[in-house]
């Protein structure tokens, strides 16, 4: 039986997941990472992206994150994320409508800190759909 590890998610309003895992998979600001049993200490800013978690069972399971901070320790990993969504909690319609007031307001000129907090706001939303089809396929 492979090595697990405890992880658990949180945001401000429930701890969203709690459990020991095989390993994780989800994107920092400087690309995608796995993490496994063992895996070095280290502390990291998260974007929002599709959370990939193996549990102790190898059960898989996937869900939305958004911004946040990911702490690894040798015996347990924690992230601490604005929100966390399973598939089946996605609003879809919501997320679509998000998308589109983003695109719109990247068409428009603005300033730089408006730009980057619509580009923000579209990945959020893209993801956010992401995670809301991936409900479909299983």
């Amino acid at each position: 039986m492979p090595a697990s590890y405890t992880f658990e998610v949180h945001t401000p309003y429930r701890l969203f997941y709690s459990g020991r895992v095989e390993s994780i998979t989800l994107t920092l600001i400087d690309g995608e990472i796995g993490v496994m049993a063992n895996h070095s200490r280290f502390i990291a800013p998260v974007v929002s992206c599709i959370l990939r978690i193996k549990d102790a069972k190898g059960q898989t399971c996937s869900a939305f994150i958004t911004e946040g901070i990911l702490e690894a320790k040798e015996f347990k990993t924690v992230l601490m994320v604005d929100a966390a969504e399973w598939p089946e909690e996605i609003d879809a319609f919501r997320a679509r409508t998000s998308q589109q007031q983003a695109e719109d307001s990247l068409k428009q000129t603005m300033l730089k800190f408006e730009r980057n907090r619509a580009k923000v706001k579209l990945r959020r939303a893209e993801y956010r759909l992401k995670a809301f089809e991936l409900q479909k396929i299983t």
